[in-house]
């Protein structure tokens, strides 16, 4: 009956219309009420969530990713795709996805990488004879691998979730080998379709002009390097690269593309204030939810009935894709970690599997939900970018969609994917 309540009163006040973020706290306070709980202990469940020195990384990554979004970072990193991929027949399409992976790996975030990729790449397909959905399906499927690799602030979401049991650094390590067997799969497809359609070969790019890019883009994916080398080498952690990766962002930005106009950036500071508040509210009200769960021994209870469906751990962890990929049609994928994590987290490791495969799992599956219908964040973005309909995005993305469920096999079944990089060097 706890559960009932609990839970229920949360997709209630979700079928009614309320903010993911106040029907957690609402709920929270109903089952608080239910138990008998005093409300103070939920308002210092709610401070406690958010008075965590690792969510410091968030808004600095969102910062930092911000300004290299609108800095002038997209086009340079599409000129240098261009230079990697762009000769072959269909390159556009391989552009496309290359340059998802390198502006992904900066911005972290996939919302971000549809907007900024698809607003110079999809006009530019169209105009080479590629089909407009064709070319927004490419964008929409491409961009699910930010969610993966570092700095990805899903990452970070995951690992709090999870109690800070989880390294930042490992979980930002495993998603790189993911991501990069994301790409592959897509361009592959990519290719196939190339030659059955006879889409157009790119241009080779002259060796002048091909260094020139190379050297621009550098300037940005030096970001990368320094998160990565920053961390790995232990000059600092995972929370303060986030800090020094906005001062890289800044300068580079400012002072070596000099692209964005100073006056703009108080209009991207409050742009930026506005997401990482939305965010510090959801993970205060989730905190407060995941002590509830833990007061009502929900957790322990979804445990035993995954355990009664079955003791194959084969079996058990298809149960869980299948579950994560309808829940991430319907919610948002941050309130999906921050909710499901202490849920499922016991679930997987009783079965033996590691917390940091675990979250790329996890982090997959709502991948694949930000471009489903209904609640399909990303596929909303990448269709008005594309200024095509929703239902023709859904029908081009079909291919898409096989392609990334069986790289989500592949992660979910073979650990070493995602675990092989973190135990080479940390």
């Amino acid at each position: 009956m706890d559960a009932f309540v609990l839970i229920g009163s949360f997709l209630l006040l979700i079928v009614l219309g309320m903010p993911v973020a106040y029907a957690l706290g609402l709920s929270a306070l109903i089952g608080a009420f239910w138990i008998d709980i005093p409300f103070s202990a939920m308002m210092i469940q709610v401070a406690g969530g958010v008075s965590k020195f690792s969510l410091l990384a968030i808004p600095f990554f969102v910062l930092a990713g911000a300004i290299m979004a609108e800095g002038g970072m997209s086009r340079r990193l599409i000129a240098f795709a261009g230079v990697l991929v762009g000769f072959v027949r269909g390159g556009l399409s391989l552009v496309n996805i290359v340059a998802s992976t390198f502006f992904g790996a900066i911005s972290g975030s996939s919302v971000a990488d549809t907007a900024s990729v698809g607003s110079v790449m999809i006009p530019e397909m169209v105009k080479k004879g590629y089909p407009r959905e064709f070319s927004t399906a490419v964008t929409v499927s491409g961009s699910v691998q930010a969610l993966l690799t570092p700095p990805s602030h899903n990452s970070v979401l995951y690992s709090l979730a999870a109690g800070g049991s989880v390294s930042i650094a490992a979980l930002f390590m495993a998603g790189i080998l993911p991501g990069l067997l994301m790409s592959a799969a897509l361009m592959a497809l990519c290719m196939v379709f190339a030659r059955r359609r006879n889409y157009p070969k790119g241009k080779v790019i002259p060796l002048r002009e091909a260094l020139k890019i190379c050297v621009e883009a550098t300037w940005g994916l030096m970001t990368l390097v320094i998160i990565l080398g920053g961390i790995l080498s232990g000059v600092f952690t995972a929370t303060e690269s986030a800090a020094i990766a906005v001062l890289w962002a800044f300068f580079v930005t400012m002072f070596i593309y000099r692209d964005y106009r100073w006056r703009d950036l108080p209009k991207l500071m409050h742009r930026t204030i506005r997401t990482v508040s939305i965010v510090m509210m959801l993970i205060g009200f989730a905190a407060s939810f995941g002590y509830m769960l833990t007061l009502m021994q929900i957790p322990a209870q979804i445990t035993a009935t995954f355990m009664a469906l079955s003791d194959n751990p084969t079996m058990i962890l298809l149960y869980i894709n299948i579950m994560l990929l309808i829940l991430g049609t319907m919610m948002d994928m941050a309130p999906l970690i921050l909710i499901l994590t202490p849920i499922l987290l016991p679930v997987v490791t009783s079965i033996g599997v590691d917390p940091v495969h675990f979250g790329m799992i996890m982090l997959v599956n709502l991948g694949i939900g930000l471009i489903t219908p209904p609640v399909g964040a990303v596929l909303f973005v990448g269709a008005a970018v594309g200024k095509v309909s929703i239902e023709a995005t859904i029908k081009a993305l079909l291919p898409f969609y096989l392609a990334l469920f069986l790289v989500l096999m592949a992660v979910t079944y073979i650990p070493a994917i995602s675990l092989w990089l973190p135990g080479l060097v940390l």
